[in-house]
């Protein structure tokens, strides 16, 4: 062997370089990327018909609730329409039509009576008396209140008619609870003619039954009951009308006048 050979053999062989591992190929990456995506997308898809199926249940849960709400008043309300048709009606407030007044207990003027006598004072001063008109017709209707609308057109029709009535033998005079002076200022506002009486204590009121118990809108209360009475000439209470409607009542009394 020659020294050259023994000293080209006698160098340690040279390391080998390690092999780099082959890159994975684009297939095979492509193809583990599309598993992973696959299972994604298997698990959200196994989510969402959870999530849809839980929600569907909720809205069918909210619906028959709303339906049930929705229902359930329908059925009461028609329930309660029902038993209300059953019950008896309910009574009615006492009103002036329903009730007519009534003239206290005990002090009621009966036709054929001898006319409670009294005096008592008038407008323009002085007093009257039952005595003033012995052996004269006479007729008397008492009013409510003054200037009211129904009290005036009922002094006004009595005007009217006064000077018939004088022929027919008769006096007519107005009474009620107002004062001389509101009487007063009643006569002179509408011209009234017949003398008006102010019996502020109620005392000719109560003797010929015209002040009494009334009622309107269901409040009771004491309180002139319009009425109208007709003496005769021997002092006896031919006729008495109570709670008198206005209209045409003075030409009714003027014909009960002319009747006797």
């Amino acid at each position: 062997m020659s020294k050259k050979t023994r000293t080209k053999s006698s160098k340690p062989a040279p390391k080998s370089r390690k092999t780099p591992a082959p890159k994975p190929s684009a297939a095979k990456t492509t193809l583990k990327a599309a598993r992973k995506t696959a299972g994604r997308s298997d698990t959200t898809s196994a989510k969402k018909p959870a999530a849809k199926a839980t929600n569907k249940t909720a809205n069918k849960t909210a619906r028959s609730a709303a339906k049930a709400a929705v229902g359930k008043p329908e059925k009461t309300a028609k329930t309660a329409s029902t038993k209300a048709s059953h019950k008896p009606p309910s009574k009615s407030l006492k009103s002036n039509l329903s009730a007519p007044p009534k003239p206290n207990a005990g002090t009621e003027s009966v036709e054929g009576a001898m006319a409670p006598p009294f005096s008592l004072p008038r407008d323009g001063g002085g007093s009257v008396s039952l005595a003033d008109y012995a052996g004269k017709k006479l007729v008397l209707f008492f009013y409510p209140r003054a200037d009211t609308p129904g009290c005036t057109r009922e002094a006004i029709d009595f005007t009217r008619l006064d000077s018939t009535f004088a022929d027919e033998g008769a006096a007519v005079l107005g009474i009620s609870a107002d004062t001389v002076k509101a009487q007063e200022s009643f006569r002179d506002k509408h011209q009234l003619s017949v003398p008006l009486i102010s019996d502020e204590q109620h005392e000719m009121l109560e003797a010929y039954g015209a002040w009494g118990e009334k009622s309107m809108y269901g409040r009771s209360f004491m309180g002139i009951i319009r009425t109208t009475v007709l003496i005769g000439a021997d002092g006896r209470i031919v006729k008495i009308w109570r709670n008198v409607r206005v209209d045409g009542h003075a030409d009714e009394v003027l014909a009960a006048v002319r009747a006797i």
